[in-house]
């Protein structure tokens, strides 16, 4: 008999965590399962990753990688788009993220989640190179129906052609003509396609060492708006430039605060800014030299404060 079946859920998770968390061939169960995973606060992560660096304690090993599963999911989803299934690729992230986990230092200062996208991604750009070759010119049912078309018909053009022109590898305006009005689809489809069969293969990492690597696709295969990290940069910067600009405004007095205003965030409507050094030495009665230590001091406290506000 399975005692497991029959073992409550919250018992079943105190003795083997890891049984919560479904096998990858049934992927909607699996992207559940994680989600409802809690995450660690800042001291249980320092904590785990004390233990299993100083007594390699595979318990505290387990527990990072649990609450980090559905950081893997969210890096893998970027990754769709290249004809790879999706649980393959949350399974290379798996593969990165243990590595981050057993590598991982709390005294760094950072957080996991921070550390182990670089070796999340790592893995999932590797597992992309090595596949790239097999990923298929056409993907959906018309295009490899008109794949195949493609070649049989210039195949047969290559074997008719008697103007010396046999040996041309593209295809000409009035071939790509009679091309879609044979096969039924626009001349956009057939050239499309052409593009796809006669085009070489793309590096997607740097060849060379010229500095061009911000260049390479490996760059830009994924759209990283929507990384853990990114996202709560982006609520950082927003509630900053809201929020947070007027609470450390409000630590100011009124001199301070009128000159911080029409220095950094006054704009004209000829967006000429606002006031300078000298029209408020002039307005105050000081020395621009004044204003200029007046202005020093109070971004001084704005930056404590918005330090303190976070």
């Amino acid at each position: 008999m399975n005692t497991t079946s029959t073992m409550p859920t919250s018992a079943l998770a105190l003795r083997d965590p890891w049984a919560l968390v479904p096998s990858l061939g049934n992927l909607d169960a699996y992207i559940a399962a994680v989600g409802r995973i809690p995450l660690l606060t800042q001291e249980e992560e320092a904590a785990c990753a004390a233990k299993l660096r100083d007594h390699d304690d595979v318990e505290s090993a387990g527990k990072l990688v649990l609450s980090h599963l559905r950081l893997v999911v969210s890096i893998a989803r970027q990754y769709l788009g290249y004809g790879l299934p999706h649980g393959d690729l949350i399974q290379e992230g798996n593969v990165g993220l243990m590595k981050a986990v057993k590598r991982f230092d709390p005294n760094q200062g950072v957080r996991l989640v921070s550390y182990a996208l670089h070796w999340i991604k790592a893995e999932i750009h590797e597992y992309i190179l090595k596949n790239w070759r097999v990923v298929k010119v056409a993907t959906t049912k018309a295009q490899r129906k008109l794949f195949f078309n493609l070649r049989s018909m210039k195949q047969r053009l290559k074997e008719d052609a008697s103007d010396g022109n046999a040996h041309r590898s593209t295809l000409t305006q009035d071939q790509v003509q009679t091309m879609a009005h044979q096969l039924n689809v626009r001349r956009e489809d057939v050239l499309e396609m052409e593009t796809r069969m006669t085009g070489g293969d793309v590096a997607l990492e740097p060849q060379g060492d010229d500095g061009e690597e911000s260049f390479a696709p490996i760059a830009y295969l994924a759209d990283d708006g929507s990384e853990p990290t990114r996202v709560i940069e982006a609520h950082r910067r927003d509630w900053l430039s809201s929020d947070g600009i007027a609470q450390a405004l409000d630590v100011l007095d009124a001199r301070s605060r009128r000159i911080v205003e029409e220095r950094w965030l006054k704009v004209n409507d000829d967006n000429s800014g606002g006031m300078t050094l000298h029209d408020l030495a002039h307005e105050y009665g000081v020395s621009a030299e004044r204003i200029r230590q007046i202005e020093v001091a109070a971004m001084k406290k704005m930056r404590k404060a918005l330090g303190d506000a976070t």
